[in-house]
């Protein structure tokens, strides 16, 4: 698409940018021109190619659009349209994906403003501390807790401090780390520079997956650009892992960096802020909290409810046309993210919170971790929506093989656990519904794993008996009441 305007020999400015995070609108064309944008979604080479010949003649098409905006000349970030998707939720952390070149540290500037260089480890706890801010996503070692207190530990275990930003996510279904580091990497990697300089650090170390491409190729430049703006004497490593969802649980994140072939999770205590990578003192925060800690250190108002203040991302995702990662305020429910996407049928019901997620009814559920928590749903920024011709029984079970197929064997809860899940929900098809034993299983689950593998595991099966029971029953009894079991 790049190539096809560039090829209309126009003297017009273009550049490759992120993703919105609608991909049903991509590929995503704008053109600005005087204030104003016009947005061409799906857009052919033919087309592309067009508009740059039609701003090259000065005048900002608008024939096939499907938005154009009026904003001020030299916005730094994503001009909203006042309707349709991108008007879906607010564009916080969100707000230059899409529209700033991912490694410019000026159009990063212009957008978030830079973080101070000289940042006091003391101010940087209180500003953390007086905010609330939560971690963001099931690869952060505070993942729903506050950040301040893991802040708190690193700065006064003993050794060497590190922070790691752990990125690799290989559930698909929660989209927000990779597209923040591939639409505005610097908004993440800033805050960890900034939080090794506060800690005393000496490295810090992005983590991704192994197959995330475009993701490690602009983190690498971004890494680089930052590195010599703010400290040439600076250590910013990338380092990648396999692309399994075990590698992104935080202690099993460590095992990979360091280099060790089997990954298991580590005991806690001591948890990483205390004994973390080569055994230094290490903070492990995600794209999605490091992105809400540099505006809380920027001195943005993070908004949000007090109880967990700011915003989160959540990716749609499921029998939908196309998936769209929105941001939603945290005193915003889930239920305003729907307008982001097409749904494919009627909706049965959804599971959030990704792989392990909770299944229900009714998203009308607070977008904040206490109001998924409370609601038994996951906090790891995914809403599946799932259609009228799902089997639920089925779909529980296939969450539970995969974790008895996934799992890194370490703890008795999960290894064991999640086989005795798999042949309970067997049972079910072979006219026994164990109700009460499949609740007890995820308990002890629940509250003796070693990590957030196994504590999750079990979710899907007993929030789905909880929502669906009576399919469990006509399973037991022989029918399949969405018709998809015909084995029965």
């Amino acid at each position: 698409m790049l190539e096809a305007a560039r090829d209309a020999d126009a003297s017009v400015a273009t550049a490759a940018v992120g993703s919105t995070g609608h991909v049903g609108l991509e590929p995503l064309v704008t053109a600005t021109l005087d204030g104003e944008t016009a947005f061409f979604s799906e857009c052919s080479p033919g087309r592309a190619r067009s508009v740059t010949e039609a701003l090259d003649g000065g005048t900002l098409p608008s024939e096939d659009a499907v938005a154009v905006v009026e904003h001020e000349p030299g916005a730094a970030t994503l001009p909203v349209p006042d309707e349709g998707p991108l008007a879906v939720g607010e564009r916080g952390v969100l707000g230059s994906c899409g529209w700033a070149v991912p490694g410019s540290i000026e159009d990063y500037r212009a957008g978030a403003g830079s973080l101070p260089t000289d940042l006091e480890l003391a101010d940087a706890l209180s500003r953390l501390r007086e905010s609330g801010l939560r971690g963001r996503g099931r690869g952060d070692a505070s993942a729903d807790a506050p950040v301040a207190d893991e802040w708190t530990t690193a700065s006064e275990a003993a050794g060497d401090p590190v922070v790691v930003v752990n990125a690799n996510e290989a559930d698909d279904r929660a989209a927000g780390d990779d597209l923040l580091l591939e639409g505005a990497p610097l908004s993440v990697l800033d805050p960890a520079l900034t939080a090794a300089e506060a800690l005393g650090a000496s490295d810090v170390v992005a983590y991704l997956s192994e197959d995330a491409d475009l993701a490690r190729e602009r983190v690498r430049a971004a890494a680089d650009a930052l590195v010599e703006a703010r400290d040439p004497e600076a250590s910013l490593r990338v380092v990648v892992g396999p692309d399994e969802y075990k590698a992104g649980e935080p202690t099993m994140a460590l095992e990979a960096i360091e280099g060790n072939h089997r990954l298991e999770a580590r005991r806690r205590p001591p948890g990483p802020s205390e004994y973390g990578l080569n055994g230094r003192p290490t903070l492990v925060h995600t794209p999605r909290t490091l992105a809400q800690v540099g505006r809380v250190l920027a001195g943005v108002d993070p908004g949000g409810v007090p109880a967990d203040p700011g915003t989160r991302l959540f990716t749609v995702a499921g029998d939908v046309a196309a998936p769209a990662t929105v941001e939603l305020s945290t005193g915003a429910t889930l239920s305003d993210a729907l307008p982001a996407v097409e749904p494919e049928g009627s909706r049965k019901a959804a599971c959030v919170g990704g792989v392990f997620g909770g299944v229900t009814r009714s998203l009308d559920v607070p977008a904040s971790a206490p109001g998924l928590e409370s609601a038994r749903l996951g906090t790891n920024g995914a809403v599946e929506l799932v259609g009228e011709s799902t089997c639920m029984v089925a779909l529980a079970g296939e969450r539970a093989k995969f974790a008895r197929e996934e799992n890194c064997g370490r703890c008795g809860p999960c290894r064991e656990g999640s086989k005795q899940l798999v042949d309970l929900l067997r049972d079910v098809y072979d006219g026994e519904f164990a109700d009460g034993m499949l609740r007890e299983l995820g308990r002890t689950m629940r509250e003796t794993s070693l990590c957030g593998f196994g504590s999750d595991a079990a979710r899907p099966v007993t929030t789905t008996i909880d929502v669906f029971e009576t399919e469990f029953h006509a399973h037991a009894d022989g029918r399949c009441p969405s018709g998809t079991c015909t084995k029965l």
